[in-house]
């Protein structure tokens, strides 16, 4: 047993990330594995508070509940459909354990508190070493948002779940001095005709999504059933506090769901070339959407839909993107090197233009053209500009107009896509275009697959330069008249173009 990982169930607290104790975060930064419930949408609340805790290259394992309140097809029915769903969870994790990772379940509020950690520590405990976190409640959360003590003195506070049976309620409330009713959603009617009848609704509060940036409070007999979500609670507080002001206004407009596209740039290579920002982006999506040698960058994750498709139907993928994003979905659309760069960034952006209903986000990454660089020194050190040899989107003669005048323009010159199976001619092409203006001695660096294992990078003179030289997966950096080639100390070629101009 020692040998094998722990069981961490952590409790998140009520919704608001600075609410989580520093244990909790300690744990959740160091974990191995991190694990959530959600429902089939995919989306988790407990993920999102825990996010500004988590760090890039933990496993994450989606506990998916196959039904939450919908019926089911299964033999055994709803009961059966969840006790199936929780033993191959604890089968999931029990994999994970036995091969000596630790585990993080995670879990609003306090795990042992109506949570659905318990149903894995019970299955688990026994065979495992297992440790609990406590969370603050969202009964907690609920009395602070509300400025009004829970109980005081010798007041006696009872909890109840909202499926009781409304006679049931009705009594229990009767019965005590205070009280936090739980599991609202379906079941608000009976939960507040169960008020009623006790002759406590003109005492009693209603509190959604507490201490979260969607926060509502109310009296509860004002609030209108049919918005209830599953995440607010009915709140009783003791007769001492019937003379405290409560702080929190009546019902806010609630803002309506809906998705987002986020264009990530994945950089030349490996996940070491993605920042931190692309890979929240990437953690938090729903869908992926990408060429599909891109979207195998990305570890596969069970909570998430992967749409790979071929790289010439771009303005296909964006309107596709921007429908699933339509649907409440987060998509993050993904781009090797930079977005915004030869790539998906302009094509999401002009098919978004065309309705203006779905917000999206670019976020950078490292481009091609600066990993080629760095990798012989600083040829980019100066000005320079940024071409594409395909005449797949615009026509042949204008790729030569602006060579020519960026070969006048004495220009360093990054050459994306020189070359592809069907574009055998059109690296020689350039070449002797840019040779009417540039010395035979001018280096070019040829870069093939920077980032990658089977990266390459070599030095030639621009008259050597050859279309046999080139493929799909290179880039060419073309020095101008100052650019310079010299001797590394490791005997490797260096590459710079100077920031001083000759007068």
């Amino acid at each position: 047993m020692s040998s094998n990982g722990t069981l961490y169930g952590v409790g998140l607290g009520p919704g608001d990330p600075e609410l989580v104790t520093v244990k909790a975060a300690r744990l959740i930064e160091r974990a191995e594995v991190i694990a959530y419930h959600s429902a089939r949408h995919g989306r988790s609340i407990a993920r999102s508070v825990a996010e500004p805790y988590l760090r890039p290259g933990q496993v994450e394992e989606a506990l998916v509940y196959p039904v939450t309140t919908e019926t089911t097809d299964h033999p055994g029915g709803y009961q059966g459909a969840i006790d199936e769903f929780y033993a191959e969870c604890a089968a999931r994790l029990a994999a994970h354990l036995e091969a000596g990772r630790d585990v993080v379940l995670l879990a609003e509020g306090d795990p042992l508190f109506y949570g659905s950690y318990m149903h894995m520590h019970k299955r688990l405990s026994g065979r495992f070493r297992t440790e609990v976190v406590p969370g603050i409640t969202s009964i907690s959360g609920a009395s602070a948002a509300l400025g009004r003590p829970l109980a005081e003195r010798d007041e006696t506070f009872t909890v109840l779940p909202g499926t009781l049976p409304p006679d049931a309620l009705a009594e229990r409330l009767a019965a005590t001095d205070a009280a936090a009713v739980l599991k609202l959603g379906r079941t608000f009617d009976g939960v507040r005709q169960a008020f009623e009848k006790a002759g406590r609704l003109d005492e009693a509060w209603y509190v959604e999504r507490a201490t979260t940036d969607r926060q509502r409070c109310a009296p509860l007999a004002e609030v209108d059933p049919d918005g209830v979500p599953y995440f607010s609670l009915a709140l009783l507080p003791g007769p001492a506090a019937a003379t405290v002001e409560v702080q929190a206004s009546g019902p806010a407009a609630e803002p309506a769901e809906r998705g987002e596209v986020v264009v990530v740039g994945l950089g030349p290579g490996g996940r070491e070339w993605v920042t931190p920002e692309a890979q929240a982006a990437l953690a938090e999506a729903d869908d992926l959407v990408g060429y599909a040698p891109y979207l195998a960058r990305v570890p596969d994750n069970p909570r998430q839909r992967k749409h790979a498709s071929d790289n010439r139907v771009e303005a296909e993928r964006a309107e596709f993107a921007l429908e699933l994003a339509r649907r409440g979905s987060k998509v993050a659309v993904v781009s090797s090197g930079d977005p915004g760069v030869f790539a998906m960034a302009s094509a999401v952006l002009e098919a978004a233009a065309e309705r203006a209903d779905v917000p999206v986000r670019v976020l950078p990454g490292m481009t091609a053209a600066q990993a080629v660089a760095s990798r012989v020194g600083a040829p980019l050190g100066h000005d320079f500009c940024v071409l594409s040899l395909s005449d797949r989107l615009k026509p042949w003669e204008v790729i030569v107009d602006r060579l020519r005048a960026a070969a006048a323009a004495d220009l360093v010159i990054a050459v994306y896509n020189p070359a592809s199976r069907s574009r055998t001619w059109q690296v020689d092409a350039a070449r002797d275009v840019l040779l009417e203006h540039r010395s035979p001695d001018t280096p070019v660096v040829i870069g093939r697959a920077v980032g990658s294992e089977r990266e390459s990078v070599e030095v030639v003179r621009l008259a050597d330069l050859a279309q046999s030289d080139v493929d799909m997966r290179c880039l060419l950096i073309v020095g101008s008249s100052t650019t310079q080639l010299a001797r590394g100390a490791d005997g490797r070629d260096v590459v710079f173009t100077p920031r001083r101009y000759p007068a």
